[in-house]
């Protein structure tokens, strides 16, 4: 039973979700807006506002954990504490929008667009 285990599994193994997970979140930080898959972007939705909250308060320790968490990536790192997180210095949650667009034609998988809030 799959009592309190409430992250989707991708039909992946937990190194190869960290991954997906790693690589949708830079993707965002980079183009600031991406299209997936609903599954995707709902489970990518409090991987990256955690991130952003954290990038709010500038510190060394700060950085070298989210430099961690993004795969030690420092371009994008940079952007998402010198650009995305002073947008939201006097916002105490909700960074980000996952809006549906319908299924995709060929396999009928649902659609959605994640963003960040202007």
């Amino acid at each position: 039973m799959r009592h309190h285990n409430t992250k989707r599994k991708f039909g992946r193994n937990k190194n190869q979700k960290n991954a997906l997970m790693h690589s949708l979140a830079l993707n965002l930080i980079i183009r600031e807006k991406i299209k997936t898959t609903e599954p995707k972007a709902k489970e990518l939705r409090p991987f990256i506002e955690k991130l952003v909250t954290k990038a709010k308060v500038d510190t060394l320790a700060n950085r070298r954990l989210i430099i961690s968490k993004l795969t030690n990536r420092k371009r994008e790192v940079k952007k998402l504490f010198e650009v995305i997180a002073p947008r939201y210095l006097d916002k105490k949650g909700g960074y980000t929008r996952v809006l549906k667009m319908g299924v995709r034609k060929s396999d009928g998988a649902k659609i959605a667009i994640i963003e960040f809030i202007k």
